[in-house]
């Protein structure tokens, strides 16, 4: 027997006020059927479907087709693939959302290029529910993009931007990935789309699989509209019970925290999080297959950042080079367009925790290209020596500190808050990235949320914070220079 679905498609358009405009003549009885526009400007807008299984059993895929009139076309979309024919435009599922259990929902996105309504719709070949074709007469496009509320904030866009239908970075409320698009490196920076010097600003997850309760749909809200952070680094340990241990469940969890963030507009940093053994080469073969998994999964995103290596240690930097030379091109194969990171000497110290220096990789760089290099730091271990390392190093090469803490090196002590901000200062000053270690409420220094704030589910304010925490959420709540 054929299930039936019902398409949601809810209009909101904000003015001065947050109202709902219907697009379609719906019969009295029909379950609503209209069209969320999430934002518009004068060329075109954002709009959002949402399917719904009424049934109580699941049902295993979905195909919405949405017919534009002649003058849009649909020339982005995430949370689904899209394919045209004429003025039909087909969304079937980006994989992981194919499957829609009894009584609940997917959602996916859009831009259209131009500011035509769609005038019909089907779901799973058959008409979506209420949906008489008719466009409302009262259907207006406004001429200002309207403001996105902070408890739903705009979804990034994952397909390639054309320049017939650019998005809108002027709108109030627009996120990070919005604004920014694909990444690239240019020349020792980290550049945006358009090819503007940017500096991303976020924290780092601990151990994805130690503490998976801090990591839910409500914790990246908060950081996404408490905080304003731009960036979501995901540790997935490799040893330690992690990724060796179950390489498809961790595999999973990674992916499913790219969408959280990419649904937030804002970047994610996989981070392959060897650490011990700090020779890379020893993952090697993990490290692949690993990285040609998310590649090719997430290649049509725009907000993947790949971390190859956390803290190599004890070995040279030419071991290190040929790992990255190794690993890069498996990335390559599936997404040529993503910022790799490639971590560096003693515990990507720029080799200064090994008596070396930054002079190794600017005489000897990785051979690949939209590269840069990973620096960490603890605020109360590493200070002026380092600090005028990572100025010296600026100056020759693309520096990224993926991960940093306000205490010791040992994760643990006290907070050294004016050493941690000489450190932001002077990464603010080169336009350096960072992300904060860590987001999680182990009882040690270097955590952001009080122990216990992850059951409660409580993550936004600063109540929930500790010293480190209220520092950072302090730091990285200060407007971007996008």
């Amino acid at each position: 027997m054929k299930r039936s679905l019902k398409l949601i498609l809810a209009s909101a358009l904000a003015v001065a006020t947050v109202s709902t405009v219907a697009f379609f003549a719906l019969p009295a009885s029909a379950e609503a059927a209209s069209f969320t526009v999430t934002n518009s400007w004068s060329s075109g807008y954002q709009g959002e479907v949402t399917v719904t299984n009424p049934a109580s059993s699941k049902i295993d895929t979905w195909t919405v087709e949405l017919t534009l009139p002649a003058g849009s076309t649909v020339g982005q979309s995430w949370n689904a693939t899209l394919t045209a024919t004429g003025q039909t435009f087909r969304f079937t599922p980006a994989g992981w959302n194919a499957t829609i259990a009894g009584g609940a929902a997917t959602s996916f996105g859009f831009l259209v290029n131009g500011t035509g309504r769609p005038t019909s719709c089907t779901v799973n070949g058959e008409s979506c529910t209420g949906l008489t074709g008719t466009p409302s007469a009262t259907a207006t496009t406004p001429s200002a993009a309207p403001a996105t509320t902070s408890a739903s904030p705009a979804p990034s866009v994952t397909s390639t931007t054309t320049s017939a239908s650019p998005t809108p970075t002027s709108a109030a409320g627009t996120t990070p990935l919005a604004i920014n698009g694909q990444l690239k490196v240019c020349g020792t920076n980290l550049c945006n789309a358009a090819g503007k010097k940017i500096q991303l600003r976020g924290v780092s997850s601990h151990g994805i699989h130690w503490f998976p309760s801090c990591y839910t749909g409500a914790a990246l809200d908060a950081l996404a509209t408490d905080w304003n952070a731009d960036l979501f680094r995901i540790a997935m340990y490799v040893q330690e019970g992690g990724y060796e241990s179950d390489p498809s469940g961790l595999t999973t969890k990674v992916n499913s925290l790219v969408d959280m963030a990419d649904d937030r507009g804002m970047y994610a940093l996989i981070d392959f999080h060897v650490l011990n053994p700090g020779d890379p080469t020893v993952n090697l073969a993990r490290a692949k297959e690993f990285f040609a998994k998310v590649a090719a999964r997430n290649a049509a995103k725009k907000n993947v950042i790949y971390e190859i290596a956390n803290e190599p240690n004890g070995v040279s930097w030419a071991t290190i080079k040929s790992y990255a030379e190794q690993v890069i091109p498996v990335i390559r194969a599936n997404d040529p367009d993503g910022v790799v990171i490639v971590g560096t000497r003693g515990w990507s110290s720029l080799g200064v925790s090994e008596g070396s220096s930054s002079a190794e990789i600017v005489g000897n760089p990785v051979n690949a290209s939209n590269i840069m290099y990973a620096f960490h730091f603890y605020a109360a271990s590493h200070q002026d020596n380092y600090r005028a390392e990572v100025t010296t190093a600026a100056a020759s090469l693309p520096l990224f500190v993926t991960e940093f803490g306000t205490v010791s090196a040992s994760g643990d002590g006290a907070v050294d808050t004016a050493s941690t901000n000489a450190w932001l200062d002077l990464l603010d000053r080169l336009k350096i990235s960072y992300a904060n270690w860590n987001f999680a409420d182990k009882s040690e220094g270097s955590s952001i949320l009080k122990p216990g704030a992850c059951a409660a589910g409580t993550f936004s304010g600063t109540g929930v914070l500790t010293e480190s925490g209220q520092l950072i959420r302090s730091r990285i709540r200060t407007a971007d220079d996008f």
